[in-house]
C-alpha cells in the first residue's frame, strides 16, 4: 500500500512554482506517476515491510523455488506492462522514475548514487514523466473552451420519451 511519503517527490514538485509561475510537473505528469505507482504496486515487485498473519503465508512449507508460482495474474501482468514501459524509456530515465514513483527514493539520494550534480534528478525525471505520460495516453490540459468530445457506450441517445 502506498503512502503519502511515496508521493512526496511529485507532489512536491506539482506544486512549486517557478519564476514564471508554472508548476515544475504538470496534471498529466502527476496522473502519469500515479499511475506507474499503481502498476508498480500491483506487480508485488517492491518487498512488503509489514508483516502478514495470513496462515497461508506464515510458515509456507515451501521447499525452494523463487515463488513465482505464487505470483497472481494480475501480477504477472503488470510486470509485462513494467517490463513494455521499461524498454521505451531511456534508461536513466526509467531508473529515475521507478525509483521515484516505485520505491519513494527521494531525488538528492538518487543523486548522490548515481554520483550525479545536484538538481539533475529532477530533470531527469520530468523527461521521464514526459515520455511515460506520452506512453498512458495522457495529455496536458487543455484551455478552457477546447474540450474533446462527449463519448459514451450507446451510438445515439434514447429518447426520453415515448411517441405516442
Amino acid at each position: 500500500m502506498r503512502t503519502e511519503a511515496d508521493d512526496a517527490v511529485v507532489a512536491r514538485l506539482a506544486a512549486s512554482k517557478g519564476e514564471d509561475g508554472a508548476t515544475f510537473l504538470l496534471p498529466h505528469h502527476v496522473a502519469a506517476a500515479d499511475r506507474l505507482a499503481r502498476l508498480i504496486e500491483r506487480s508485488r515487485l517492491v518487498p512488503r515491510v509489514t508483516m502478514s498473519y495470513d496462515p497461508a503465508r506464515v510458515g509456507g512449507g515451501r521447499k525452494g523455488g523463487n515463488g513465482a508460482a505464487e505470483v497472481s495474474d494480475s501480477a504477472v501482468e503488470a510486470r509485462q506492462a513494467l517490463n513494455r514501459i521499461a524498454a521505451q524509456l531511456p534508461g536513466d530515465c526509467w531508473g529515475v522514475v521507478f525509483d521515484v514513483c516505485g520505491l519513494g527514493k527521494g531525488l538528492q539520494a538518487i543523486e548522490i548514487e548515481r554520483r550525479w550534480p545536484r538538481r539533475s534528478a529532477k530533470l531527469i525525471l520530468r523527461i521521464g514523466l514526459e515520455q511515460l505520460a506520452d506512453q498512458f495516453g495522457l495529455q496536458p490540459h487543455r484551455a478552457s473552451g477546447q474540450g474533446g468530445a462527449v463519448r459514451g457506450w450507446l451510438e445515439t441517445r434514447p429518447a426520453m420519451f415515448a411517441d405516442g
